[in-house]
């Protein structure tokens, strides 16, 4: 009877906690529905482009590169503009010492499957004889991990960031401490300010943390400011910081807020480029534009790999810093529901 009755309870609670059962069934249904599109997805093919080859070369390229996209350009300056801005994976053009090749190189497996499709052009006798790759970004040597390494930082800032900063307001909450800051006459703006700005000393702190230990101790490949690298990490960090706040009062126990990962966090890992999004369908991909770490992987990975600048940065800066302060608006109007202030 005992076991019957403490079965009977637990089974209660379940139905009882539709987010627990949302969790346990649906989660994993999510997760897997888009792991499906990312690796059973569309082919990636990398995009070459071409520049005043010569007609047999051309037409002995386009039959064995199959799979690979050719476009082609009227002259070595709009193609040489069309790699810096990433709309091509590599640049091959005719000069009068014959064919060469520069690789946008950001991107090591798009890199060597622009060196294999060459390659099998080569096998076949084409007039694209000896060529040496030249490197726009990184080189030869770099690593998997330097390509999406960038990735994993900001991933791993946010992640933490956010489970921390969602646990810590939870507790303040079934602690009473926020109970009684609006029971005074503070205003619900200046709780969520004093809060972020409590939170957000150690965010820069782990954020230059993470910033020095991977470039200096794990060596990875940096062209870019660490200035500038800091920033985005720490901008990142601060949408994790408001966003984790917000959800944080809208769940009851520690228990919820970790509920809250699989339907927040692990769907920011697929869309960020830690996959390539070019697999997923197209209207998939769209979805990347409201994950916040999209914005902030894409930054990292300029100012590492590609080196860009601020001026390069302005959009993903801009939709980071737009996603925080949209966070802690919505933090100031959740307080609400504790005590109108």
């Amino acid at each position: 009877m005992n076991i019957r009755a403490l079965a009977i309870r637990i089974v209660q609670q379940f139905i009882r906690d539709k987010r627990t059962l949302a969790l346990l069934f649906l989660a994993p249904l999510l997760i897997l529905t888009l792991m499906k599109f990312v690796f059973a997805g569309q082919a990636v093919q990398p995009i070459i482009g071409i520049t005043s080859l010569p007609p047999t070369a051309e037409e002995k390229l386009a039959q064995v590169g199959d799979g690979a996209e050719l476009v082609a350009y009227d002259n070595e300056q709009d193609g040489r503009q069309a790699l810096a801005e990433g709309k091509i994976d590599a640049l091959l053009l005719w000069t009068d010492g014959g064919p060469s090749l520069t690789l946008e190189g950001s991107d090591p497996s798009k890199s060597r499957a622009v060196l294999l499709t060459l390659q099998t052009a080569l096998q076949s006798g084409s007039p694209l004889a000896d060529f040496k790759p030249n490197y726009l970004h990184g080189g030869p040597d770099m690593a998997p991990f330097d390509s999406f390494g960038p990735v994993l930082i900001g991933f791993f800032s946010f992640f933490f960031v956010f489970l921390l900063a969602g646990v810590s307001f939870l507790r303040e909450r079934t602690s009473g401490t926020l109970e009684r800051l609006l029971a005074s006459p503070i205003r619900r703006s200046e709780i969520v300010l004093g809060y972020l700005a409590g939170f957000g000393l150690f965010t820069l702190l782990q954020a230059s943390l993470i910033a020095w230990y991977s470039v200096d101790v794990l060596g990875m490949h940096m062209v870019g400011s660490i200035a500038a690298m800091l920033a985005v990490n720490l901008l990142l960090s601060l949408t994790a910081l408001t966003l984790g706040t917000l959800l944080s009062s809208f769940a009851g126990s520690e228990f919820q807020i970790i509920q809250f990962i699989p339907i927040v966090i692990v769907p920011q890992a697929f869309f960020s480029g830690l996959f390539n999004l070019d697999a997923m369908h197209p209207l998939l991909q769209k979805l990347s534009y409201i994950m916040p770490l999209y914005y902030g992987a894409d930054a990292m990975r300029g100012i590492m790999i590609r080196g860009e600048g601020w001026s390069d940065l302005t959009l993903d800066i801009a939709v980071l810093a737009g996603f925080s302060l949209a966070f802690a608006l919505l933090n100031i109007v959740a307080l609400k529901k504790h005590r109108a202030v």
